[in-house]
């Protein structure tokens, strides 16, 4: 019962015969005529968002490589409203109000004189870098509040300030001592 569909094709005689000449161009606009094509638009209006977005794109991005830099503005307060380390704690204002006298009392032990101006310029410009500094940590201290980093640096600032002048002092005993010493060497002969 079972037959080879090779077998029925070939008994079947129907098959063999070919089709009428323009039955494709025929069957083809039927299709059309049951199934109209639908029309794209030339301009998609998603390529037409994604072409003014990479527009402004680029006209932002050139206008701001056009742009000359400004200038970085620091802020600036009023010197009467800079924190300062007394302003923290009362336990800071100690240890603020030592290093501070103790940096006016050694200035005030030194003997400016002639042979120690060089000495002492040298000294004053280290002194005045670290006194700007310590105002701008002062700055940082009134306009970020108080941190550990901000209020070490502080007290390292008067520390580096009061080892500065305990050199100077040292260096101005020496330089007198050795003129003492140069003086009675004269003297002695």
């Amino acid at each position: 019962m079972a037959r080879d569909i090779r077998e029925l094709f070939k008994d079947d005689k129907a098959l063999n015969e070919k089709m009428p000449e323009n039955h494709q161009t025929r069957f083809l606009k039927k299709l059309d005529k049951a199934l109209p094509k639908k029309r794209k638009p030339r301009f998609n209006w998603v390529q037409i968002a994604a072409g003014v977005v990479l527009l402004l794109g680029l006209g932002f991005g050139t206008y701001h490589h056009l742009q000359p830099e400004k200038p970085i503005e620091v802020a600036t307060t009023n010197p009467a409203e800079i924190k300062t380390l007394g302003d923290v704690s009362p336990g800071l204002k100690k240890v603020e109000d030592y290093y501070l006298a103790s940096i006016n009392l050694e200035l005030s032990k030194m003997k400016y004189t002639p042979d120690t101006k060089a000495i002492f310029d040298g000294y004053l410009l280290q002194l005045d870098e670290l006194d700007k500094e310590y105002q701008r940590l002062s700055i940082e201290l009134t306009e970020s509040g108080p941190s550990e980093l901000t209020v070490n640096a502080l007290i390292d600032n008067l520390k580096f300030r009061l080892n500065l002048l305990h050199r100077l002092r040292s260096q101005l005993n020496e330089l007198q001592t050795s003129d003492n010493n140069l003086e009675e060497e004269k003297l002695s002969v």
